[in-house]
């Protein structure tokens, strides 16, 4: 990484996901594994990649445990690839993040996977990589401008629709009403959870479910403080019975849901949400937790499925416009008390597992690297 781009990574006090942040260690805004190094010439492996790789992993959202797992998945899967991966993240401030691109842009990078850029700006952000031949895969990012999108750019993301289907279909199992009375918690502006929000009026125009209360937080940097606070205005206004299911479109909101439901001592609403982190597993699995089912995919697969399809396009490969990773149901009924992210494959059929773009010439890779 040249001089000036880490200059300024430290200058606006960015910090790597999963790197060591010593006291006075000017690289703590790296991710760099010192002892990957790429092995030149294996037979059977794309000749583009017997040359050293870099990569930048560069996210727009606060770093909460999704965001470490999924970094983690894209690190460990491309230093397995002996690519050397930065990562970094802009706790969901745009202006941070469009600069954490254009300097990752202006510097020696091969590839980049991007997370979680906004409609308005994401094309024009990420037409210079393209243009100086930088390989891009985004999550959660639309890269669209007058309704085409970026060339050679492949967009990834979650099945949203089927988030949102399987969530809402298990506020509805949990009911004990036909149409549970709902307690709804979103935030506008954010690519998934906009989706999410089309399959959410859907069932609301169908008379599938009926929304109480909307609330979102101030602050994208305070998510858990702020809902926590807005919950516990909420139940201090509805008596007992009255709200069947609290469904939180992202279990940083659900997060703060279950402590005022906690706190209130709420043991009549339940509550349901969409993805997974350790931390929710851990209060899905209390003594008296109500919140019961939440619907995932493995962030850690997420960061691998970007990282392949880079790979892919580094090696000079054909690769899909397009690519939705499949939800599961996680009920708490499902979980151990031991059971943690690492460990959900075990209770979960097919957690966490793809083959999806696992090449040979990766597998060969890997077994030297």
């Amino acid at each position: 990484m040249n001089k000036k781009f880490l200059s300024a990574l430290i200058a606006t006090s960015v910090f790597a996901v999963g790197c060591a942040n010593n006291e006075g260690d000017s690289s703590a805004s790296e991710n760099t594994n010192d002892d990957t190094e790429i092995t030149t010439n294996l037979e059977g492996v794309p000749e583009s990649l017997n040359d050293d790789i870099k990569v930048a992993v560069i996210r727009n959202l606060p770093s909460d445990d999704h965001t470490t797992q999924f970094l983690d998945g894209a690190r460990s899967e491309g230093e397995s690839f002996g690519f050397e991966v930065d990562t970094y993240i802009s706790d969901g401030d745009d202006a941070r993040f469009q600069d954490l691109v254009s300097q990752a842009i202006n510097s020696d990078y091969d590839g980049m996977i991007i997370s979680h850029g906004k409609e308005s700006y994401s094309y024009n952000m990420l037409e210079p990589a393209r243009d100086r031949d930088i390989e891009v895969v985004t999550f959660d990012t639309v890269a669209e401008r007058d309704g085409e999108t970026l060339e050679g750019v492949t967009s990834t993301a979650q099945n949203d629709a089927l988030l949102a289907e399987y969530s809402l279909e298990e506020a509805i199992h949990f009911s004990e009403n036909d149409v549970p009375n709902i307690i709804k918690i979103t935030v506008g502006g954010i690519v998934p959870l906009d989706n999410r929000d089309v399959v959410y009026k859907q069932y609301e125009e169908e008379g599938k479910i009926n929304t109480l209360q909307e609330i979102g937080p101030q602050n994208m940097q305070s998510v858990i403080s702020d809902i926590t606070s807005a919950t516990n205005s909420i139940l201090s206004t509805y008596g007992e019975g009255e709200i069947d299911i609290i469904w939180a479109a992202w279990d940083e909101l659900a997060k703060g849901a279950y402590n005022a439901i906690k706190e209130n001592g709420r043991h009549d609403v339940d509550l349901v949400s969409i993805d997974v982190s350790n931390q929710d597993i851990n209060f899905m699995t209390e003594e008296n937790s109500t919140w019961l089912s939440t619907a995932a995919v493995d962030p850690h697969l997420i960061g691998v499925m970007n990282m392949r399809l880079l790979a892919m396009k580094l090696a000079g490969e054909e690769t899909p416009d397009t690519y939705e990773l499949e939800p599961h149901i996680i009920r708490q009924e499902d979980l151990d008390s031991d059971t943690v992210m690492n460990s959900l494959n075990e209770v979960i059929d097919g957690w966490g597992e793809s083959e999806d773009f696992n090449q040979d010439w990766m597998n060969i890779l890997r077994e030297n690297n």
